[in-house]
């Protein structure tokens, strides 16, 4: 997963609460905010991941998200 990817995920599950989750949310598996996760170079995918876990995101919607188009087989 990308930093766009990341992004794009984000904005698409949490839409307006996407910059507070982002910026103010500090996730118990990384110990910091996403925004200061990124900045330290935690790879994008274990930022999206352990959001996920905080937000209660459901599973399915967890994995291949962020993506313009999905990866082909």
């Amino acid at each position: 997963m990308r930093r766009s990817e990341f992004l794009r995920a984000v904005d698409d599950e949490f839409g307006r609460r996407a910059d507070a989750l982002v910026n103010d949310l500090v996730l118990g598996g990384i110990g910091m905010t996403a925004h200061d996760a990124l900045d330290a170079g935690v790879p994008p995918r274990e930022i999206w991941l352990a959001l996920c876990v905080e937000a209660d995101v459901p599973a399915e919607r967890r994995y291949g998200v962020g993506r313009i188009e999905p990866r082909k087989s």
